[in-house]
C-alpha cells in the first residue's frame, strides 16, 4: 500500500503497519516494529492512520477473506439469477421461486418491472446453468442452502414470489429466515399451491415414467427433451410430495395468494387456508380463465399486481 495523500509523510508519531496475514494496524513511528509487522509507508496522527485504514479497507481485506467473499458471491450468483443486475438503480428486490421442472428462465418478470426492483430468480441444481448438478429431492435441503444466501442479501426491502413448488420453498425459506433472526420479506406472493398442512393428493413422484409423462405439462417439447426433463420433474415432485409441514407461529408478513381460475390442481378452499399462516394482511386473487401455469404469458399482469402491492420505491 502506498502512502495516502491525506497523510503527512514525515514528522508524525504513528505509522500504518501490516503483517503477513494482511492485517493492518497503527504503531508508534519512533519505536521498533513488533516482530512480523512491516511499515506500509503511510504516516500521520493516530486518527489519521485509522481513517486511512478505513478509507482503503476494501483494498486491505486479507486474501483469505477476499477468497471467501469471492466464493460466497459465486455461490449466490449460481443460486440467484439476476443478483446485482440492477445494483445501481435497485431500491427493492423480488426473489422468484419457479415451479417444479422449471428453471430461472421460466418467467420474464424483470422485463415488466421498473429498474428500481431487482429480480433475483432461484436456480435450483439440476437445471439450465446447473444441469450437471444433482437435483435436490428434499425441501429442507433446498431451504438450508437458500436461507443463508438470502439472509446476506436483505439490505434492501424485498418480497418473495413463488409458484407451485416455489410457493412451498418460498414459505419455508421465510420461516427459516425468521429462525435465523434475519430481516423478513415485506410481502409473500404465493401462487398455485394449496396451504401447507392440508391432506396430500395422490403422489406423482412414484409413477412409472410413461404415467408421469402423461401428467406433465411439456406441451410443445420434442420427445427427446421431455425424456431429459422427466428425471428433473420427478426430483422436484419428490421434494414437494415428501415435504412435511411443521406447525409454527404464523408469519408477520402480508400474504397474497394467487392462482388461475381454471387450475384443477388446487381448490379455492385450499388456497384460502393460507390465511392461517400470517398475522398480517391476506388477499386471494384468481386470474380469470387461466390454467395452473398461468404465469407464462401473464407476466405483465402479474408484475403490475406485485408493483401495486409491493411498491417499486420504498
Amino acid at each position: 500500500m502506498s502512502a495516502s495523500p491525506g497523510l503527512r509523510p514525515t514528522g508524525d508519531r504513528y505509522v500504518v503497519v501490516v503483517n503477513d496475514e494482511e492485517q493492518y494496524s497503527v504503531w508508534f513511528a519512533d519505536r521498533a516494529l513488533p516482530a512480523g509487522w512491516t511499515a506500509t509507508g503511510a504516516q500521520g496522527t493516530r486518527q489519521e492512520c485509522l481513517d486511512h485504514i478505513e478509507e482503503v479497507w476494501t483494498d486491505l481485506t486479507p486474501r483469505s477473506v477476499r477468497a471467501s467473499t469471492r466464493a460466497a458471491d459465486g455461490l449466490a450468483a449460481a443460486w440467484l439469477r439476476g443478483l446485482g443486475s440492477r445494483a445501481r438503480t435497485a431500491r427493492r428486490r423480488l426473489f422468484v421461486f419457479p415451479h417444479a421442472g422449471a428453471g430461472a428462465s421460466a418467467y420474464r418478470l424483470a422485463a415488466h418491472l421498473p429498474d428500481t426492483v431487482e429480480v433475483c430468480t432461484v436456480q435450483l441444481p439440476g437445471r439450465e446453468t446447473r444441469f450437471t448438478e444433482p437435483a435436490l429431492t428434499s425441501l429442507d435441503e433446498a431451504v438450508a442452502a437458500l436461507a443463508p444466501l438470502l439472509a446476506d442479501r436483505t439490505d434492501l426491502p424485498y418480497a418473495f414470489f413463488g409458484h407451485s413448488m416455489g410457493s412451498l420453498i418460498a414459505f419455508e425459506t421465510a420461516r427459516r429466515l425468521r429462525a435465523l433472526g434475519s430481516r423478513l420479506p415485506e410481502h409473500l406472493f404465493l401462487s398455485g399451491m394449496r396451504a401447507p398442512g392440508l391432506p396430500d393428493r395422490a403422489p406423482r413422484h412414484t409413477l412409472p415414467d410413461d404415467e408421469l409423462l402423461a401428467t406433465a405439462e411439456f406441451d410443445g417439447l420434442d420427445t427427446q427433451l421431455q425424456s431429459i426433463l422427466l428425471p428433473l420433474l420427478r426430483a422436484d415432485l419428490t421434494l414437494c410430495e415428501t415435504y412435511t409441514h411443521r406447525a409454527e407461529a404464523p408469519l408477520p408478513c402480508p400474504l397474497t395468494v394467487l392462482a388461475g381460475s381454471d387450475d384443477d390442481s388446487v381448490t379455492g378452499a385450499e388456497l384460502a387456508e393460507w390465511r392461517g399462516h400470517t398475522t398480517a394482511a391476506f388477499a386471494l386473487h384468481l386470474f380469470p380463465d387461466a390454467p395452473h401455469l398461468y404465469v407464462r404469458g401473464a407476466e405483465r399482469e402479474l408484475a403490475e399486481m406485485i408493483t401495486r402491492t409491493f411498491p417499486a420505491r420504498g
